[in-house]
């Protein structure tokens, strides 16, 4: 069992108060250790509290960005470089066994390094056997054990925030440890604190501990029965007009299409207001999330599956791989996994930069606002609701055919705004395929699914909280299409099936209803008269009934059985005229429908079976006729009177999908007198007009107007008009007493309206224009804002300055009546300057009026930093910056006085014209002065500004300016501009000298006369002669003379302009690739009086997404050609050249069409021929495929083994030019053919590479040696455990005899376990080694035993035989056949056989009568008769006959075999 302690609820109790917010929680509590010493942690034995701030200290609230951390500063201005306290990281709620550890931690910063103390709010925290402390020498941290584990202080360099980590650990914890524990941080500057919460779970009984303190009041609480009763807190209720701060973090992620479900749920109607408050907010999140995240996008709210778990997802850029994302819920971080864990209550998946966050298995108290931080930064808050509500009324299964609307109704035990449904576990939203609409009361949601189709079959799902309702769609195929000769006989009974269906489930939902009223009533079924007012038969049968608005407004009836059975309970008139205003219906079964609260605003009908349909659009948008069900209705006052219907089954706000053609017979009678339209309810404020109107379906009926129950007449500003059919009911200068019920009868047909009439807050136009007038006092004198209004009361007056309420107090006195509201500042101050509203709001409205408050004030001092602008032999010059406060009026003057360096007086300058700048020429040379500014106004002088020393000037010339520039020119002058230099050697420039020469000489002349510099900053040089050209340079001129030149200008002829050039000739493209794009194009040709020469190029490009075009180079360039860089592959451009010259740029010449940045066309192929195709790689090493290539544009690279994919542990990374496969660590069963395809729009190109995975194999077992024939040995030996998954191993034989003492190759290739060895000599001993063989090696051998045989001695006879002459000559004969061969694809295949003959026979190889001893891909050997072919790699291609021919002059011998390649 949980031992679980309320932190707020306890927190109360013990005198607290609680503030609630959703993401901060702030706490005023009382402090009991002063002082404030740095990075140790102190234990503490009482809250601390506002009541003990610091001497002189204020309490300013400020909000933290980690949910639940309140701040509390101290002064009002914090110094340069120091911060309050603060939390990075907030310790969270644990929930922990009895008897095992616990702990909690937190980060915090602040300057000066902030104290870190706990406390808990039951119990103390000082028993020293349950909380120790120690010094962690390694990582730095003060750790006590118990109630805390670690404090970290560290400080990075010279960083002005510190942080600090503090664990708190609870060792071995019991139940009666389960408290609120809380975390505070402190410094001189401020405070701040967070609560964590420390669940305990009980493990059986305990015994009570020897010792253990009897009668200890603060313990009482543990003898009691270890039974824990949770106390829920009640919320605070909020002020009138405050709104709770969820709603903003709520509404920044929410869609444009929630603003009004959402201002709706947390009470909101100023929604002009609420916009430019939230433009604003999210301009500052925009802000801060751009710091940490690139974009972010596809915001997707929370909502519940039907698998049961809760997802939401976002699209976001982080802009650092390594930040950490954070998940929150209340404000609490919560851990989550992968995915990968099912065990995992939260999970985060990330798919590129898509993430998804789950909630599994959903429950009442995963409820709750949760948010997505990245750092310290909000991305995204969502709000996760699960109503505590049960399905009334399930979902049933419905049959359509195709064409036409499914209808899915459930009905909720409380009310919910709205409900997920879901079709095919996929969640729908309404559009023209769906439409979702709830009842007034928000019972009733139902979902139809229009024009359906077989694709529309499957299941369709209800989810309320994590309550479900399934139901399944089954959509039959329409046999015969409408509109070619059916009858609407078939609709209109699956129509009627479908009402009756809809009714009966309202009427057992209106049933289970009443059943829980009854059951809540005391003292039976009337809460006032019993069961009715005046008897169940008399005139009434029930003045207040059973209850108001469920089941009927004034109970079960107000007019009796007699006239109904309740005028606003089951029926308006009773069961003669319906069943229900505002229970089953407006006006139920018979002249009012069946429903208008229970089962839509207006049930099945407002006339019959649907003036608004059993929705508030009823069963379908325009119904199935004009009055009901088709046709003009049925009955009139009744389900079986003259119609079913009054207005059809919708109205026109659900007007969406319209049948044609009658869906019953015509034979239907036309029904009598009934509304068109009814009246409506209204509002109108006092002194205003209103109007209540409507419409009969007849001109000549004549109706009676109600109020109350009372006839009206056209007298006392009540007007009856009577246009037609329609009925007009118009009140002027509306008053309070004009409020109440109207009704309209006419011809035993009624309808009802509501008149509300309002006083809202008003203001006179002529004071709301003087108060609009700002109110100007002096510093220190006080101001007063007073504005008269009107209104009903009660009225909440609110004064604010700069969007900040003012409070009665000590500066601001406010006095308000009914009438008017005073606002009294005393003592004002140049900062309370600014805009003061008012806001005046009643039940009805809110109004606002601004004015302005100017307070005037002595400036503030002038701004530096001081400028010199001239520092010569005979000035000083300087100039500062204004006041960044002219105190609320102009500056008039400046005051100004100078103090040589060395002297300790200062002479006083006196006033000077308020432009700030000055020039003193009162100085003496090579001295140093400093000055002092004052600024005034009407109001006073400021402060002083004092200038550091300045030096008077020295003989110092100026420095070079810059080259100048050739304005334009002329065939009889030239224009030149300069620039003055950036050294003007301290004084100020008193002219300029312009020197001219001839491009190629040395000899520099002056331009203008020698006594006459140039005061500009331009010139026109008309000492030039006709097509020369020049260069010219500037000398500065200052007081103590002329400084060095600049440097020449660019070259000018003296020449008219020009005119601009041509296009540019045979534009084409030379070269290309993914990145630059290389051009050339032919100089255009000059037309005398037209064009030009062109003297350079510019090459623009455009992106064909964008309008704008940029240049490529910014200066011309003179060659023909040009490469354009910086491209994105395989973006499309438009490209142009212009040509220019002196007279300006011509016409651009451009491409037809754009040019993609790629290289030509270029079809796959592989470029290195060293490629390997064939790899063995011992087991558990790496396998590193690499593949070059080249292909344009980029290919598609596809790695395939033995056909398929190959493995996710195989790991592909292509390029540009190549393409690399690895397996890091290689295993058997990545042995095959690895196939790489390289494709792209032009071709593609394949390559194979065999890749064998092996080890050194194991021996083979003992060898068995046997004699079954003289002079042979035949070996037999147990095969290698190896053999089995290694088809490629084999067997060698080598043999020693005791005579030669060398080991021999007996045999090799062996793929059997038996050989046997010929030419046993006896008497020789022998000795035989078998080893396993495949790609890698050999392995160890197996031994044989030793093999001899006796030598029998016998007598030794010679017998001479005749000598005869032997022919040893014979023809060829195959003395072993080829043998038939299967080899599997892509390995090698080893055919042989022998062959006798003397002479030796010539041997040549065939396949399918080819010759193959020429060709290299066999490799074919004779040895000692001995012939053998090996082809390395087998393919289909392989498949065929071998023949192979012996031949000598003796004769001819051939042998043939069949090869089978398998797959």
């Amino acid at each position: 069992m949980f031992a679980r302690h309320e932190h707020n609820q306890a927190f109360m109790e013990s005198g607290g108060e609680v503030h609630s917010h959703p993401r901060s929680c702030t706490y005023k509590y009382q402090r009991a250790v002063g002082g404030y010493p740095d990075g140790i942690n102190r234990l503490v034995e009482s809250m601390p509290g506002e009541d003990d701030l610091p001497p002189g200290a204020v309490a300013i609230k400020k909000r933290s960005r980690v949910p639940g951390v309140m701040i509390t500063q101290y002064v009002e201005n914090l110094p340069p470089g120091k911060t309050t306290p603060d939390f990075t990281r907030k310790p969270t709620a644990t929930t922990t066994q009895e008897g095992k550890k616990a702990f909690f931690k937190a980060v915090v910063t602040g300057e000066p390094a902030p104290t870190i103390t706990w406390a808990r709010n039951k119990g103390e925290t000082s028993d020293p056997e349950k909380y120790k402390t120690r010094y962690d020498e390694k990582t730095g941290e003060y750790i006590l054990e118990g109630l805390f584990s670690a404090v970290r202080l560290t400080a990075a360099g010279h960083r002005v925030a510190c942080r600090a980590r503090a664990f708190n650990s609870v060792l071995n914890v019991t139940v009666y440890q389960a408290d609120t524990y809380k975390c505070f941080a402190t410094n001189p500057f401020g405070r701040a604190v967070s609560t964590a919460t420390l669940n305990v779970i009980e493990v059986g009984f305990k015994k009570k501990k020897p010792g253990a303190p009897q009668n200890d009041p603060e313990d009482f609480r543990k003898m009691l029965k270890k039974t824990v009763i949770v106390k829920k807190r009640k919320e605070k209720p909020k002020k009138e007009g405050e709104i709770d701060p969820k709603f903003w973090e709520v509404l920044l992620s929410a869609q444009k299409k929630d603003y009004e479900r959402i201002c709706r749920e947390f009470g909101v109607t100023n929604y002009r207001w609420m916009l430019k408050k939230l433009n604003s907010m999210k301009k500052e999140q925009e802000e801060e999330q751009a710091k940490v995240i690139e974009n972010v996008e596809n915001l997707k709210q929370i909502e519940v599956k039907t698998s049961g778990k809760a997802e939401f997802e976002i699209d976001m850029k982080v802009k650092d791989p390594n930040s950490k994302i954070f998940l929150y819920k209340d404000g609490e971080m919560l851990d989550y996994g992968d995915g990968t864990d099912k065990s995992s209550k939260h999970n985060m998946k990330k798919a590129g930069d898509k993430y998804t966050f789950s909630v599994n298995n959903v429950g009442p108290e995963d409820a709750g606002l949760y948010q997505v931080d990245v750092d310290d930064v909000n991305i995204f808050s969502t709000g996760l609701e699960i109503p505590d509500v049960e399905f009334d009324g399930m979902l049933k299964d419905a049959k359509v055919v195709e064409g036409q609307n499914a209808t899915f109704e459930c009905v909720l035990s409380g009310p919910v705004p709205k409900i997920t449904w879901c079709a095919n576990d996929a969640s729908v939203e309404p559009g023209d395929k769906y439409d979702i609409t709830v009842s007034e009361d928000m019972l009733t949601h139902r979902l139809v699914v229009k024009n359906c189709q077989p694709g529309d079959k499957g299941i369709y799902t209800a989810i309320a909280g994590i309550k479900l309702s399934k139901a399944s769609l089954n959509v039959k195929d329409d046999p015969n299409a409408r509109g070619k000769g059916q009858s609407g006989a078939d609709d209109a009974n699956s129509l009627a099936e479908e009402q009756a269906r809809l009714q009966k489930e309202r009427d057992e939902a209106a049933r289970r209803g009443q059943a829980k009223k009854d059951a809540a009533l005391d003292g039976g079924s009337g809460l006032r008269d019993g069961f009715g007012g005046d008897g169940i038969n008399g005139d009434r049968s029930g003045q207040t009934g059973i209850g108001r608005d469920k089941m009927g407004r004034d109970g079960l009836g107000k007019e009796g059985a007699g006239d109904g059975s309740g005028r606003d309970g089951l029926g308006k008139e009773g069961a003669g005229d319906g069943s229900g205003r505002d229970g089953l219906g407006k006006d139920s079964l018979g002249k009012g429908g069946s429903g208008l609260d229970r089962s839509g605003i207006t049930g099945l009908g407002r006339d019959g079976s649907g003036s608004d349909g059993t929705g508030k659009g009823g069963l379908a948008a325009n119904g199935s006729g004009k009055d009901g069900l088709g046709g003009d209705g049925r009955g009139e006052a009744g389900t079986s009177g003259d119609g079913s219907g009054g207005d059809g089954t919708g109205d026109a706000k659900h007007k969406k999908h319209i049948r044609d053609g009658p869906l019953v017979p015509d034979t239907i009678t036309e029904p009598g007198v009934h509304f068109l339209s009814g009246l409506s309810d209204s509002t109108a404020n006092i002194g205003e007009s209103a109007e209540l109107t409507c419409k009969l379906s007849s001109k000549d009926c004549v109706g009676i107007w109600y109020k109350d129950g009372k006839k009206l007449e056209s007298k006392d500003g009540i007007t009856i008009v009577k246009d037609g059919a329609t009925h007009r009911l118009i009140i002027k200068n509306c008053k309070e007493e004009n409020t109440g019920t109207y009704k309209f009868e006419a011809d035993g047909r009624k309808s009802e309206a509501m008149l509300r009439i309002e006083d809202p807050p008003k203001i006179n136009a002529d004071a709301l224009g003087k108060f609009s007038e700002p109110i100007i006092v002096k510093a220190g004198e006080n101001a007063i804002f007073k504005l008269p209004f009107s209104g009903k009361e009660p009225m909440k007056v609110q004064w604010f300055k700069d969007e900040d309420e003012l409070l009665h107090g000590p500066n601001a006195k406010i006095e308000s009546s009914s009438t008017h509201s005073r606002l009294f500042l005393t003592k004002c101050q140049r900062k309370d300057t600014g805009e003061v509203k008012i806001k005046i709001k009643n039940e009805f409205a809110t109004i606002e009026a601004t004015s302005k408050l100017i307070v005037l004030d002595k400036p503030a001092p002038p701004q530096g930093p001081v400028e010199v602008v001239e520092s010569s032999l005979s000035a000083i010059e300087f100039k500062w910056r204004p006041p960044k406060d002219d105190g609320g009026c102009p500056v008039t003057n400046y005051y100004l006085e100078r103090q040589q360096l060395g002297r300790n007086t200062w002479i006083k300058i006196g006033d000077i014209p308020g432009q700030p700048t000055y020039r003193d020429t009162d100085i003496d040379r090579g001295r140093k002065y400093s000055y002092r500014i004052r600024a005034k106004n009407s109001e006073g002088i400021s402060d002083m500004m004092e200038t550091d020393d300045i030096a008077a000037g020295t003989l110092a010339f100026p420095g070079q300016p810059a080259c100048p520039k050739v304005v334009s020119a002329f065939k009889d002058c030239i224009n030149l501009s300069w620039l003055t230099p950036s050294n003007t050697g301290g004084g100020s420039i008193i002219g300029y000298n312009v020197e001219k020469r001839k491009k190629g000489s040395n000899l520099w002349s002056q331009v203008n006369p020698p006594d006459e510099p140039i005061r500009e900053k331009r010139y026109a040089v008309r000492d030039v002669m006709e097509g020369g050209e020049y260069e010219f340079r500037v000398v500065a001129i200052n007081t103590c003379g002329p400084g060095e030149p600049s440097g020449p200008s660019d070259c000018v002829f003296a020449r008219d302009p020009q005119k601009p050039p041509g296009k540019v000739k045979d534009l084409k493209v030379t070269d290309s690739s993914y990145t630059t794009l290389c051009l050339a194009w032919t100089k255009p040709k000059a037309v005398n009086g037209e064009e030009d020469e062109a003297k350079g190029y510019f090459v623009e490009i455009r992106p064909t997404d964008q309008l704008e075009w940029s240049r490529c180079n910014a200066s011309a360039v003179v060659q023909t050609s040009f490469t354009v860089v910086g491209l994105k592959a395989l973006a499309a451009y438009w490209v142009r050249v212009i040509a220019t010259n002196e007279g300006g740029e011509g016409l651009p010449r451009g491409f037809d069409k754009y040019v993609i940045a790629m290289p030509p066309p270029v079809k796959p192929k592989f470029t290195d021929r060293k490629m390997k195709s064939f790899m063995v790689v011992k087991a558990g090493n790496t396998v590193r495929v690499n593949i070059r290539f080249e292909a344009s544009p980029l290919p598609d690279i596809t790695w395939l083994k033995d056909g398929v994919p190959v493995a996710k542990h195989v790991t592909m990374t292509n390029s540009e030019k190549g393409s690399q496969l690895l397996i890091p660590s290689s295993e058997h069963s990545d042995t095959g053919i690895y196939t790489i395809i390289v494709k792209n729009m032009v071709g593609q190109d394949t390559f194979n590479v065999e890749i064998r995975v092996t080890d050194e194999p194991m021996p083979p077992g003992p060898v068995q040696l046997e004699q079954n024939v003289e002079g042979t040995v035949t070996l037999m030996w147990t095969p290698s455990p190896d053999e089995k998954r290694d088809d490629r191993l084999h067997y060698m034989v080598l043999k020693r005899d005791s005579v030669k003492r060398t080991w021999r190759t007996a045999a090799d290739n062996l793929f059997n376990h038996k050989f046997t060895a010929v030419n046993i000599m006896q008497g020789r001993e022998y000795n035989f080694r078998v080893f396993a063989k495949n790609d890698m090696g050999l392995s160890e051998p197996s031994e044989s035993p030793a093999w001899g045989t006796i030598k029998k001695k016998g007598k030794f006879v010679v017998n001479l035989p005749e000598p005869k002459i032997l022919d040893f000559r014979s023809a060829p004969k195959f003395t072993v056949p080829l043998k038939l061969h299967a080899a599997p694809k892509g390995y090698e295949c080893y055919m042989s056989c022998a062959v006798s003959g003397d002479p030796t026979p010539h041997v040549t190889w065939y396949r399918n009568n080819v010759s193959l001893n020429t060709n290299t891909n066999y490799y074919i050997t004779n040895t000692c008769g001995v012939c053998s072919m090996v082809i390395l790699m087998v393919g289909p291609k392989d498949t065929g006959e071998y023949r192979v021919v012996a031949e000598n002059p003796l004769g001819k011998a051939e042998c043939s075999t069949q090869l089978t390649v398998r797959e």
